[in-house]
């Protein structure tokens, strides 16, 4: 197993959001983490990277206690995050920001993730020279997915990837999500797009209240309160 959480209950201060969650995610797997707003979905991965407070159970990654590790430690073994917001320096170039993404690596290497990069996003190629600033939303949010790529993780985790997104730009991020699992990238993914979560992912955890109210894999669409409260009854 790749990522476990058992027992999980975290939060911000004295507020506890979660309340034991347990999850498990294999290599190569994408997991999809759905649920109302509030309901404690961000929290989820901000536990995983450290940057909420585990008050109790363990987050286990590659078979080590990953509780107390710092970011960078996590980032070093293999985890990266890409938050919800699209956030980039956007007084820098788009390269620059890539580059910002790796550890200091010799040309080569660092040559070959940037083409590894600009083959998944070639508009970030295309616009390499150019300050962030002047990218659509769409392009800001490819940009902080691919300055994620730099670190070549084995585990990526994504806060609301398709916020904001149009229809078209959406379903492009959505099979670039497909293409890094075929990659041997596994995700983790909170996502608004109930219906498309479950579609990508190879299981589904539906979140309510901090705590799992249901879990299964793609045929999880056709549960009655999936398809009524969150599909609008129309799927």
């Amino acid at each position: 197993m790749l990522l476990t959480i058992k027992n999980l209950h975290a939060g911000y201060n004295e507020l506890n959001v979660l309340k034991g969650i347990n999850i498990s995610l294999q290599p190569g797997e994408i997991i999809a983490l759905i649920g109302p707003n509030g309901a404690g979905k961000s929290t989820v991965i901000k536990s995983i990277f450290n940057i909420a407070n585990v008050t109790q159970g363990t987050i286990t990654y590659k078979g080590e206690n990953i509780n107390k590790l710092h970011t960078y430690d996590l980032i070093n073994l293999g985890i990266s995050y890409v938050p919800q917001g699209k956030i980039n320096f956007t007084n820098l170039t788009v390269e620059e920001n890539l580059r910002i993404g790796t550890e200091k690596k010799d040309k080569d290497t660092l040559q070959k993730n940037l083409d590894y990069v600009y083959k998944k996003f070639p508009i970030l190629k295309e616009r390499r020279k150019q300050l962030a600033y002047g990218l659509s939303g769409g392009q800001q949010q490819m940009l902080a997915l691919g300055r994620a790529l730099m670190r070549n993780p084995d585990l990526l985790l994504l806060d609301e990837p398709s916020l904001g997104l149009s229809p078209k730009l959406q379903k492009e991020l959505f099979t670039i999500i497909e293409q890094l699992r075929n990659d041997g990238i596994a995700l983790f993914i909170v996502e608004q797009n109930a219906k498309k979560a479950i579609e990508l992912a190879d299981k589904t955890y539906l979140l309510e209240d901090g705590k799992i109210a249901l879990e299964g894999g793609k045929d999880i669409i056709n549960h009655k309160k999936i398809k009524n409260v969150y599909l609008g009854g129309r799927y």
